[in-house]
């Protein structure tokens, strides 16, 4: 029995093996056989992933995975399941038919702070995402393609919320830039309050929580985060320093971003793309390269700060930019958590967020279809290309090396006959 029904941290398995019958036995075998069978685990011992064959199967790993409680086993479309299940998975039936399992992790270091035989399960899976950047099977567009899908199904799962996601990607494709995805989001939550006032039994009956913060340092928190997000566009304009420049450009990109680290994307272009400091292939090869390293897409921020042709550039520019887009989040949350029980439990707060979300999901369209879109689809040759590769991948279940093929082989076919 599982741990799960019984309660206990882990699960506990006892198995009792005693050979054949012997002599003054009543029943039992006559011959005892042992078959061990290998599948692949002895290429596993003897490579970098050997430390996932210290598993006991004791499920632990899939009760704290945020990502498998939300997504079920079944999921993982094999038979194993959870973080686990992502490291071994790829092992055993191949990378290129499990690569996207590795990619259902939040890197939050829950599943190996559990681990009875501390498996390093963020580790195996940051290798196995390095592979698959360095084998080229996660190209970028699919990624964000996959990321809509999937935050569609869990923050859209109606019919309103759809038409409210909807709405905000039209917003935020009219009115490109930071303008045009805040006023998304401010719609959305309006158009939550108004069509979205059905909240699930339960919420708000999970007791308080308490935070080490004051209310005072909240307020000066938030106080601080509106005064940076006004003064510094002000500051870099009056001293021309290409530090202060750079600081304003990523603080106001980690400020007015909204949702999963994608939606930052049309943020970051607007404000070192079109501006000259990053060329386009630059940052297209940059935000490929993010998503082998662990942790949240704005880190993709170091990169752009170390390649920037304005201010200092290298490890220094790195910084203030990797600074600058943590720094808005951080005041945000330091000024919400004094009042967050406060908030929480509220009906029209739970209505807020909901058409918020989807008008992220909506946002999320946009950066799909505006810069990735818009750079990787330049006619309708590319676009029916796209569209066969996507079909091949997803419903005909092809390999990614055999659709990556097949991409290049369209994409030669369509400079000879001179289409776009």
């Amino acid at each position: 029995m599982d741990g799960a029904r019984t309660g206990q941290h882990i699960s506990s398995y006892v198995t009792t093996v005693d050979g054949p019958r012997q002599a003054d036995d009543e029943d039992g075998p006559e011959e005892f056989h042992v078959v061990l069978l290998d599948n692949g685990r002895s290429d596993l011992l003897a490579g970098e992933f050997r430390e996932a064959l210290r598993c006991i199967r004791c499920g632990a790993c899939q009760s704290v995975c945020p990502v498998y409680r939300s997504v079920g086993g079944h999921a993982y479309g094999w038979v194993y399941g959870g973080p686990i299940g992502a490291v071994l998975t790829p092992a055993l039936i191949g990378h290129e038919r499990a690569h996207d399992l590795p990619e259902a992790s939040s890197f939050c270091g829950a599943c190996e702070e559990i681990c009875p035989v501390r498996i390093p399960l963020p580790a195996l899976l940051r290798r196995w995402r390095e592979r698959a950047y360095r084998s080229g099977l996660q190209p970028v567009r699919p990624r964000v393609a996959l990321a809509v899908w999937g935050m569609a199904k869990t923050l859209t799962p109606d019919a309103r919320r759809a038409s409210i996601a909807v709405v905000a990607a039209v917003v935020a494709l009219l009115l490109a830039g930071s303008i045009g995805q805040v006023l998304a989001i401010v719609l959305g939550a309006v158009a939550g309050l108004l069509l979205c006032r059905s909240a699930p039994a339960g919420i708000g009956d999970t007791g308080l929580m308490r935070f080490p913060v004051s209310r005072t340092a909240g307020v000066v928190s938030l106080v601080a985060f509106v005064v940076i997000l006004l003064g510094m566009p002000i500051l870099a304009a009056l001293s021309s320093n290409g530090a202060v420049s750079l600081f304003d450009t990523f603080y106001r990109a980690g400020a007015l971003v909204f949702g999963g680290g994608h939606v930052v994307l049309p943020l970051l272009q607007a404000g070192v793309v079109e501006t000259g400091w990053v060329s386009p292939e630059q940052f297209l090869a940059g935000y490929g390269a993010v998503q082998a390293m662990p942790g949240p897409l704005f880190t993709f921020s170091a990169y752009l700060g170390t390649l920037s042709s304005v201010g200092p550039g290298g490890v220094l520019g790195a910084a203030i930019a990797l600074v600058a887009i943590f720094l808005p989040g951080f005041l945000v949350l330091v000024g919400v958590l004094p009042f967050w029980n406060a908030l929480r439990g509220r009906t029209w707060m739970q209505s807020l967020m909901r058409g918020a979300n989807a008008a992220v999901v909506g946002i999320l369209g946009a950066a799909l279809y505006d810069p990735l879109f818009t750079t990787g689809i330049v006619g309708v040759g590319s676009f029916s290309l796209a569209l066969v590769c996507f079909v091949l991948l997803i419903a005909w279940k092809l390999p990614p090396w055999a659709v990556v093929l097949i991409g290049g082989a369209g994409g030669i076919l369509l400079a000879a006959l001179g289409v776009s």
